[in-house]
């Protein structure tokens, strides 16, 4: 997918959506006796606490609270740029909404770059990240790769020692068994799947490019796509279709 940095269109996209939102929350009639709704969970303390997951399908890797009402499915290779722009900055909004129990964050490991950029750098830390998912360190080993990702790709990409060297900014990720994992490529079987199901995804059978987003199974177009490299208007957007699911046919049209 190709990144466009549109903030002025993906802004006024955002704020009609919400104006139509806003038109749909009207009040109940009188006649009507409104209920009031249920309390709403306390948050987590902060992403230590998120629950994490295997999926059932063997390769999403789900985050958050089970009974979350919006999911956001997240498709990254490790070694793509683009994937750590949109980290630093709209993956924000998704983080903290999933901390807020507003919503479930799911993860598709890609590792197509290895291809494309020779090296094995992004099967071992699909590999590693799959490890870390066994110690509920996933989110946080994620972040920590993510934010290294340009210093390692200038020094020699993801080489298994320097994975463990990262990995030991986690606490209590680095183990016996952790190593073990990274170190023997245990999760390798992971990696190949994952990559599959990540070409499966979309109309292309290459793969639909990463990041990819999709928000309750609808894919972010690319009409909105330079909204998720801006925290302010990606939190707008969940909010958006979190309180109406109809504000995507003016995303989507």
């Amino acid at each position: 997918m190709q990144v466009r940095y549109v903030r002025g269109a993906a802004a006024l996209l955002v704020c009609g959506a919400l104006a139509v939102a806003a038109a749909g929350c009207g009040t109940s009639p009188a006649s009507e006796s409104p209920q009031s709704p249920a309390p709403a969970p306390a948050p987590y303390a902060g992403v230590s606490e998120l629950p994490e997951a295997l999926g059932p399908d063997g390769t999403t890797i789900e985050v958050g609270d089970p009974q979350a009402k919006m999911v956001v499915h997240v498709y990254e290779d490790p070694r793509c740029p683009v994937v750590a722009d949109f980290e630093a900055t709209g993956a924000r909004a998704i983080r903290a909404q999933t901390v807020g129990r507003q919503v479930r964050t799911e993860y598709t490991l890609a590792s197509f770059k290895d291809v494309r950029l020779g090296g094995d750098g992004s099967r071992r830390a699909v590999n590693a990240l799959r490890a870390a998912l066994d110690a509920q360190r996933f989110t946080e080993y994620h972040a920590v790769l993510v934010e290294s990702q340009e210093e390692v790709e200038a020094s020699g990409g993801y080489t298994t020692e320097r994975l463990l060297n990262l990995a030991a900014r986690v606490p209590g990720l680095r183990s016996e068994t952790f190593d073990a994992a990274v170190s023997t490529m245990k999760y390798g079987d992971f990696v190949i799947i994952s990559q599959a199901a990540y070409q499966q995804t979309g109309d292309d059978p290459i793969g639909p490019g990463t990041p990819s987003v999709t928000i309750d199974a609808k894919m972010v177009t690319e009409k909105i796509y330079g909204s998720l490299f801006e925290e302010d208007l990606t939190a707008a957007l969940l909010t958006t279709v979190r309180r109406n699911p109809t504000a995507w046919q003016l995303y989507r049209s």
